[in-house]
């Protein structure tokens, strides 16, 4: 065994201690990775891109993918010429991820709603979908097909009219997306596609970019809403866009954690932190256990498969860097704290009754129930949705669904015998508060008027 190989994963050790909730914050394994020192460049870059428009995206282009397309549009002959040319398996697994995700996101979508207050007076919400949406989808060190469906499917069940894509220009494939990522935005029915990734593509996704008479570059139009992970410059970009438009998350490290005792199999706990380690040098791989011999066991497995795995090098820094560790606690119920403290992107529960410890868990991306339920199922082909939110704030945001592409609209309609019933309250708050129109406004149509 190669010792380098050996992934020194460090160990928290918690037991016996009772420790505050801010304490426990403090304490647990996160990645040290900041958005802040890349705030600078890409505000440089969102203004380059708003003062010089496509001038801008192919000078960015040249610098940060090693060329610019001829065209940032993919035409819709290049959309159909990459799902011809696609593997026929990696076509069917796609069509198989595609129609379990419809399936769930359709489910998905929640119901309008009418209240009935009597005497005429009714009040509606109504779940409208956004005018446009635009669609990040990562290049990097891996190729994400299965992103442009989790994209792509909710704003679809959602009932988005307009969709833009965009995925990084790659100079391997004359500064097209990957064909993959082509292939998969034409099985969807995605035909506005873009060659244009980082920071810029977030820029023109957010405020347009205008027509290029000289490079034949047809308008962008602005979106209402941006979702999709990217790299520390993507995150950074959405934050700064936010307000102008709606975000899903402001997306950092990929990290699982992993609750586990001394009935889960260490082989499946090593594989599955494996596998998210082997998306990103700073991928977190976190084991939250009661026990010290499934800990040990854990280990020795890490060190064979971790020898024998592609990109152990990613895997290896991964799982060494201060984001990763084993955290022994004293019992479930406390690992449940724990769980709910990190709020895990991905979280798996690898227990006894696993169920059932699930159902305590209120901080958390996903929760894969059971031994036979890995994070690479979600990935790709469970009907979930892998676009989760990550850095803890899965302790207040929540997997891409269809309502981060819908708006609920609240309609308000009163007879003149249903503001009756309710004016003299609206009348006495308005003077609580000191704005007597606002009370005016009610007993100027009502049979109250001489209160006024």
């Amino acid at each position: 065994m190669n010792s380098e190989l050996y992934p020194s994963l460090a160990t928290l050790d918690l037991r016996g201690s009772s420790l505050s909730r801010a304490e426990l914050l403090a304490a647990l394994p996160r990645s040290s990775s900041s958005v802040e020192y890349a705030t600078a460049a890409v505000e440089d870059i969102v203004a380059s891109v708003r003062a010089e428009g496509f001038g801008a995206l192919r000078s960015l282009a040249e610098k940060y993918d090693g060329g610019a397309p001829e065209h940032f549009r993919v035409t819709e002959a290049q959309l159909a010429q990459a799902l011809e040319s696609l593997d026929p398996k990696v076509r069917e697994a796609l069509e198989e991820s595609i129609s379990r995700a419809r399936k769930f996101a359709e489910a998905s979508v929640p119901r309008d709603v009418d209240v009935d207050f009597g005497n005429g007076g009714v009040v509606r919400q109504k779940w409208v979908p956004v005018r446009r949406v635009g669609l990040y989808v990562p290049g990097g060190l891996a190729v994400y097909p299965s992103s442009v469906v989790m994209n792509v499917v909710p704003a679809q069940a959602a009932g988005v009219g307009s969709i833009a894509l965009v995925s990084p220009p790659q100079k391997e494939f004359n500064s097209l997306p990957h064909p993959t990522i082509l292939a998969a935005a034409h099985l969807l029915g995605v035909t506005e596609v873009y060659a244009l990734g980082g920071a810029q593509a977030i820029a023109s996704l957010a405020y347009g970019v205008p027509a290029d008479v000289a490079s034949g570059d047809a308008e962008i139009d602005p979106v209402d809403v941006i979702t999709g992970p990217g790299n520390i410059f993507v995150a950074t970009a959405k934050r700064l866009v936010k307000g102008r438009v709606g975000i899903d998350a402001e997306a950092g490290p990929t990290e699982i954690a992993i609750l586990a005792d001394a009935s889960a199999n260490p082989d499946f706990v090593a594989a599955d932190m494996i596998s998210q380690a082997e998306h990103d040098p700073n991928a977190a791989s976190v084991l939250i256990t009661p026990s010290v011999d499934l800990a040990e066991k854990v280990r020795a497995s890490l060190e064979e498969q971790v020898a024998s795995t592609k990109h152990r090098e990613r895997v290896q820094t991964a799982l060494s860097g201060t984001q990763s560790a084993i955290v022994l606690v004293d019992s479930l119920d406390e690992g449940v704290k724990v769980c709910d403290a990190y709020a895990a992107e991905h979280l798996e529960i690898q227990t006894e009754n696993a169920e059932e410890v699930a159902s305590r868990i209120t901080a958390a991306g996903a929760i894969f129930v059971g031994s036979h339920s890995p994070v690479s199922l979600g990935d790709y082909s469970a009907g979930s949705n892998h676009v989760l939110p990550t850095m803890g704030t899965a302790a207040h945001s929540s997997a891409l669904n269809p309502t981060v592409f819908l708006k609920a609209i609240q309609f308000i309609s009163y007879s003149e015998s249903a503001l009756n019933d309710v004016a003299r309250h609206v009348v006495e708050l308005s003077r609580a508060e000191d704005l007597p129109a606002h009370g005016d406004a009610v007993l100027v149509r009502t049979q109250q008027r001489g209160q006024r």
